[in-house]
């Protein structure tokens, strides 16, 4: 019960955290800054998923668990990557624009992605999808909470700025008690699985840091872009993998689909605290937020 209300009602409070950070001036950004936005959504959007599928050629993973890395992949940045990006310094109004931009391409992109995903990785033994009622799901999971968001703080701007931060705790907190469920509710599964997933799933995410920084720099990106942008990549919508995932399955609770995004969602602290860490100084950056 918890998992079947939580999670939804997590996401759904996620994202309109999300939209509470955005005003229509970071839509803007797309304009203002064109290469380092165009950058980070085809490296999210696209690189992301190859870097995934490519991983996962090389891993011998079960079926189930292959598609649920794939579904993870398929999501955009995690929430907490403005949080991150402004503790290395990097380019917080880059970063707040690509998660937001990202994240409301998602609502359209993630349906089709995962149902390719499943002819891919499941073939025949793939659960029947809905696309347009798991696109329709998306669509007011994550798109309407971020424009209700993005439209309070243009109404109310003082009252969204004193409500921000509790919104981001209410949102943590659900999110936490929805992995720790997701975890509980499969934890022979995640143990048969753990001894590979794990080392698969931080190798994805030091793949992904490193590439970010790549080719950020190989575009004449700056320091604190090259930041944004590697984060952006490494730190993924855990809770939007497990919501896909438990669409896809027609079951209540989490299916296991669903582990490698719980997973990840503790995982990718572990790998990108200390990539960042290594950026900062890197890129001598003092910790604050650029704009």
């Amino acid at each position: 019960m918890l998992v079947d209300v939580g999670l939804p009602l997590s996401l759904a409070i996620i994202m309109f955290s999300l939209g509470l950070g955005l005003t229509f001036a970071d839509f803007g950004r797309v304009l203002s800054m064109p290469r380092a936005v165009v950058t980070g959504m085809v490296m999210q959007m696209a690189a992301l998923p190859l870097v995934a599928f490519a991983l996962l050629v090389a891993f011998d993973m079960p079926p189930a668990i292959a598609f649920g890395v794939m579904l993870l992949a398929f999501c955009p940045g995690g929430i907490s990557s403005s949080i991150l990006t402004r503790l290395g310094g990097g380019n917080v109004a880059l970063s707040i624009t690509l998660t937001g931009v990202v994240s409301l391409f998602s609502a359209f992109t993630v349906p089709f992605l995962t149902a390719w995903a499943a002819a891919r990785f499941l073939g025949t033994a793939a659960p029947e999808l809905n696309v347009t009622g798991i696109a329709m799901v998306m669509f007011a999971l994550t798109f309407v909470p971020v424009m209700i968001g993005v439209l309070f703080r243009f109404v109310a701007p003082e009252i969204a700025d004193r409500i921000d931060g509790g919104v981001f705790k209410l949102a943590t907190v659900l999110f936490i008690l929805v992995v720790v469920g997701a975890l509980a509710s499969n934890w022979a599964l995640f143990m048969d699985n753990i001894a590979r997933l794990g080392p698969l799933l931080m190798l994805l995410n030091l793949v992904l840091l490193v590439l970010g920084v790549l080719v950020s720099k190989l575009l004449g990106l700056t320091g604190g872009d090259a930041l944004c942008i590697s984060v952006e990549m490494g730190v993924q919508n855990a809770a939007l993998g497990i919501t896909v995932a438990g669409l896809v399955a027609h079951s209540a609770g989490i299916s296991e689909f669903a582990v490698p995004a719980g997973v990840y969602g503790i995982t990718m602290y572990v790998v990108t605290l200390p990539g960042i860490w290594v950026m900062r100084r890197m890129f001598h950056l003092n910790g604050t937020a650029s704009a």
